[in-house]
């Protein structure tokens, strides 16, 4: 028991003293790359960076970049090569960058389904665009630098996944069987497959010093940084462009590129380029006469406009439009007339319903009295119950009428002092006649349950007087003889019928 606690202790304290090693390692890195303590002066540059949302526009092309082979641009990405067998694509800037010093963040993502994946992912910097071709899906003897994220172990060294930096003159031919490991001017292994947040990389060239840095996606932490590898004495050409690339084999990986943002570093002391400066007179000279050409278009048309409205002529542009009030006040018109409609086809109906009860009361009443004067008895007490229940649904029929009518009332009310005040109606009185009339059609709503219970009570047990059978139109002996005279006829017509047929037959 002792012996293993000391040996926990021990492995402890190893992890402590590793911990201290690469921190400090770390702060010579970062204080390495800055002068006398001085950070860079950071600049972003919009020409050679992508984000999304937004991203690609609606031909599916990127402002600034163009891509090639299987890169699928969407609004918040670039797929540069989906999870599919043989498939390549990259990614690059239009124009040249001409900066001394600069950053870029790449922030990317490669999933797939399998425990290994292939080809991989590179990020470029090169004298012209590699558009295509064997590494990576990007050209091969570039001159320039190219950052591989590898996958795939093609050499079986299980030194898979790992990020490798390997530069070019424009002579050499990348070394595919050993991984370039051969080529490598810098490495670190990164598993950079399924993370669960996306995985970044801040490529750094300052002072001719090339400096990787990666996030591992384990945490949403942006700024959550390792150190990766460092390369000194690094010479690249002044004038080059950016790009991504991806390719897959016989193993695929999704390789998506969520952004790609690119800064200008300035040494701490000098001033920062002008952006005027950076734009061309000939670039300006043409945006200014596009400009004109706009405004006189413009111009042109406002005439035409003033011209085929003479009475418009001379009116503010505002009172052209609708105002926040008048629409709100125009809203309110909307709903009332709705509601008043409503109302009115509520007020028919009932009216119908109303003229229906009164006729059923009167016959019932008619057919009471002239059964109690044929017989000389008095009606029982059922038919008096059926008698008063009819009476009282009759007077709550004409209390609903009553209430419905007072609704309207309100309604017309209500759009009458809004006519008459100009659409200036406050918003108390609105909500107070909007309440009126909810309160009445809360009583229409009672008064209506109220005649729905007293139909279903004491009403449904006694039933109305049966009307007398209707007499039959045909009996019996009618109907035989009908069938008989139609069996007769059919079957001496087809006596007729083949007597015709037969005769005819004779003249052939």
């Amino acid at each position: 028991m002792a012996v293993s606690i000391v040996k926990c202790l021990t492995a402890d304290v190893y992890l402590l003293i590793v911990s201290i090693l690469l921190r400090s390692i770390y702060a010579e890195i970062v204080a390495g790359s800055s002068t006398g303590g001085e950070t860079p002066h950071r600049r972003f540059e919009y020409k050679y960076s992508f984000k999304g949302p937004h991203l690609s526009q609606s031909d599916g092309s990127v402002p600034f970049w163009v891509h090639t082979g299987n890169a699928i641009p969407s609004s918040d990405q670039i797929r540069i090569t989906p999870s599919l067998r043989s498939q390549k694509g990259s990614v690059w800037t239009k124009n040249t960058i001409k900066f001394d010093h600069w950053e870029a963040e790449v922030t990317f993502r490669v999933s797939g389904r399998g425990r290994m994946g292939a080809d991989g992912l590179a990020v470029w910097y090169t004298a012209g665009q590699g558009l295509t071709g064997p590494v990576y899906g990007a050209a091969d003897q570039w001159n320039g630098i190219g950052i591989f994220f590898d996958s795939f172990d093609n050499d079986g060294k299980k030194n898979n996944p790992a990020v490798i930096v390997v530069g070019n003159n424009g002579n050499l031919v990348y070394d595919h069987q050993n991984d370039g490991t051969t080529q490598s001017l810098g490495t670190c292994l990164r598993d950079f497959r399924n993370k669960p947040y996306p995985v970044r990389a801040k490529i750094t060239y300052y002072k001719k010093t090339l400096t990787i840095m990666i996030n591992n996606g384990f945490t949403p932490n942006k700024d959550d940084y390792e150190f990766c590898t460092r390369v000194e004495n690094m010479v690249i050409p002044v004038e080059g462009y950016f790009g991504i690339s991806a390719a897959t084999g016989g193993l695929a990986d999704d390789h998506d590129v969520l952004s790609f943002l690119t800064f200008r570093l300035t040494e701490p002391g000098q001033e920062p380029p002008q952006v005027e400066q950076e734009m061309p007179k000939e670039e300006k000279d043409k945006y200014q006469e596009e400009f004109l050409n706009f405004q006189q278009e413009l111009d042109k048309k406002k005439e035409e406009f003033q011209k085929e409205h003479p009475d418009v002529q001379g009116q503010p542009i505002e009172d052209l439009y609708e105002s926040v009030n008048d629409r709100e006040i125009r809203q309110v018109f909307e709903g009332q007339n709705r509601i008043h409609l409503e109302i009115k086809q509520l007020n028919r109906q009932l009216a119908m319903i109303l003229d229906e009860q009164r006729r059923y009361v009167s016959v019932i009443t008619e057919e009471v009295s002239k059964r109690g004067a044929q017989s000389g008895q008095v009606p029982n007490q059922d038919i008096d119950a059926l008698i008063a229940t009819q009476r009282e649904v009759l007077n709550s029929l004409n209390d609903v009428k009553t209430s419905l009518s007072a609704s309207l009332k309100q309604v017309d009310s209500a759009q009458h002092v809004q006519n008459a005040a100009g659409g200036a109606l406050s918003s108390y009185e609105t909500i107070q006649h909007f309440n009126d009339i909810k309160e009445h059609l809360h009583v229409v709503k009672r008064n209506v349950e109220h005649i729905i219970q007293k139909n279903s009570g004491p009403s449904e047990k006694v039933k109305c007087p049966e009307l007398p059978p209707l007499p039959s139109c045909l009996s019996t002996s009618h109907f035989v003889v009908f069938v008989v005279i139609q069996s007769l006829l059919f079957f001496g017509y087809v006596m007729y019928k083949s007597q015709q047929e037969a005769a005819a037959k004779k003249f052939f």
